[in-house]
């Protein structure tokens, strides 16, 4: 990699903006990444050039967009590791690869008294299909707790997944607790008592490379939108012997093989989970964004990151009345901080720093019963990417002291 970390922030047009009279500091990483400029520009050159529906035609641009999106395939399965891009359905992000597994797998394979387990600190979108499908089929859903630093409390998930469990369906990094979940771990748990593993891999490959053979997990869903690559497009992997045996998501065309008055059959994995005209400038999108964290480097990604984890854990600890969810230790945790600023609703904190150019959430972060678990309504919640600097966390601390220095004496 021959670029400065400052050069890198020249990739990302959002990024060099002011907002309300302040540069800005773009901490909401958890919920979207910015798009680095060549991804713009490919998903941009194919519709200026490629503009064409996939699989369906033999002329020109048919073609080279059918090329293009088995390509992006392509790609996506070497950034996973996958065995094959059969495994590789693309879809409109990751809750609506959880859903697929939930309404295909789910639907057909858990039967009434098998167990679903899940963890505590999940995303709505990998714990309500879960219940949902619990209370469908009559399953029985089980939370693994967390330890005291809000990590997944292994002896809790030894106790919870059973031989009875089918399935268990946890996160690869939390979105909230800042946590990175021992997956391997938990797979080998599962595996032991016959049940699958449905990850949730959204939070964790912007920033670790992942491979699915390596984590043995059966499934991985991720979204596009938080690892560079344009809004709307989102993958599941499967393994095949899995996939082969799972009925149709959706149907329509695409995914047929054949179709009769009366009956249909239909096509093989990946096609037959795709039905529909697909995002296709969004899967070459995905494809340019993950030839760009390559061209990066892992290595000097998790290096910047490691480096702002720990002075953005260093340095909140200085804000008076700052409450920190999660782990205290930064080699213990990713770069997703949630806090709570004394009795300072939530809302209004980040209200006060956007008000300086900070942009950061403020909610329940689509996990109430998390919030539940940790007894507060909401938190507000600052998440890094390698493209961020010690300087924003210096504006974050800073912004912080005077939203708390207002609400406490006033203007």
């Amino acid at each position: 990699m021959d670029k400065t970390s400052e050069e890198i922030r020249h990739d990302f047009p959002a990024l060099d903006q002011m907002v309300n009279q302040a540069p800005l500091a773009y901490l909401d990483n958890a919920a979207t990444s910015q798009r680095p400029a060549p991804v713009l520009k490919t998903v941009e050159d194919f519709y200026f050039h490629d503009n064409a529906n996939v699989h369906r035609g033999v002329h020109t641009l048919a073609q080279r967009a059918t090329d293009r999106y088995e390509q992006a395939r392509e790609t996506v399965r070497q950034f996973l590791g996958a065995e094959s891009p059969t495994e590789i359905i693309f879809t409109k992000g990751c809750t609506e690869a959880l859903n697929l597994v939930a309404s295909s797998y789910g639907m057909s394979q858990i039967q009434a008294g098998d167990e679903i387990v899940i963890s505590i600190q999940e995303h709505h979108s990998n714990l309500i299909p879960w219940q949902q499908l619990a209370i469908q089929k009559g399953a029985i859903l089980k939370y693994i707790d967390l330890t005291d630093e809000g990590e997944i409390d292994l002896t809790d998930a030894q106790e919870k997944i059973t031989d009875q469990t089918k399935l268990v369906a946890i996160n690869h990094a939390s979105n909230v607790m800042g946590t990175i979940t021992p997956l391997k771990t938990l797979v080998e748990l599962a595996h032991q008592k016959g049940a699958v593993v449905v990850a949730d891999g959204a939070q964790a490959v912007l920033h670790e490379p992942v491979n699915v053979r390596d984590l043995d997990v059966d499934f991985y869903a991720l979204s596009g939108h938080k690892m560079l690559a344009p809004m709307g497009i989102g993958v599941l992997y499967g393994k095949a012997s899995l996939l082969e045996k799972m009925p149709p998501y959706q149907y329509g065309g695409e995914m047929i093989s054949r179709v009769q008055r009366q009956e249909s059959s239909w096509a093989q994995a990946p096609y037959k989970f795709e039905a529909g005209t697909q995002n296709v400038a969004g899967a070459i999108g995905l494809a340019a964004a993950i030839d760009y964290l390559n061209n990066l480097s892992w290595g000097w990604i998790q290096q910047q990151e490691s480096d702002l984890i720990q002075y953005a854990t260093q340095e909140l600890k200085k804000v008076d009345g700052l409450k920190l969810y999660g782990p205290k230790e930064a080699q213990r945790r990713s770069g997703v901080f949630s806090f709570n600023l004394g009795q300072i609703h939530p809302h209004d904190v980040a209200t006060a720093l956007d008000m300086a150019g900070v942009a950061v959430r403020a909610g329940h972060h689509c996990a109430q019963p998390l919030m539940d678990y940790l007894g507060v309504p909401a938190t507000v919640r600052a998440s890094f990417a390698f493209y961020n600097t010690k300087a924003e966390v210096d504006q974050l601390v800073t912004d912080l002291q005077a939203t708390k220095e207002f609400f406490d004496h006033g203007a």
